[in-house]
């Protein structure tokens, strides 16, 4: 077994980022149509899962690698484990594939992937922001008193 996963943020990381270690993933996903799926007839909940997991950031990498039919294995799996009944092997399979395909932070790291900073949209960048509420201070709640003198 490998060691701990590495940290991105550290410095010995930035190095290996540098170098081309790590794999930046778009944002915004991976844009298409998913691949056909691979396996034999699927029930309606593993065509919605195949259809959410092709738009991450991860199945950039997943379709560069020709990871359709592990992709189609992991969504029978997680299917089969959301059932009330499933067995505990079943739960402990979905989470090696979490792992192995990059879908939890620690196969991010293992996987040496990096999520691209989402670009904020202009209209949300440009609309002012609400001027902060300021709270009086002690001095501006302190206010001259005049003397008796005329009073």
């Amino acid at each position: 077994m490998s060691g701990p996963a590495p940290d991105p943020r550290s410095l010995k990381s930035a190095v290996s980022m540098d170098k081309g270690g790590w794999r930046t993933l778009p944002a915004e996903g991976r844009v298409g149509d998913p691949p056909e799926w691979p396996l034999t007839a699927p029930a309606d909940r593993e065509l919605d899962l195949w259809d959410d997991l092709w738009k991450k950031p991860q199945a950039v990498v997943w379709e560069d690698m020709d990871q359709a039919l592990e992709v189609a294995l992991f969504v029978r799996t997680l299917a089969e484990a959301e059932r009330a009944d499933a067995r505990v092997d079943v739960k402990k399979m979905v989470r090696s594939y979490l792992d192995s395909l990059g879908l939890s932070v620690a196969g991010m790291n293992r996987n040496r992937w990096k999520i691209a900073p989402a670009i904020e949209e202009p209209a949300a960048a440009a609309a002012p922001a609400a001027a902060p509420v300021r709270r009086p201070s002690a001095r501006d709640r302190l206010r001259v008193v005049p003397s008796g003198e005329g009073a």
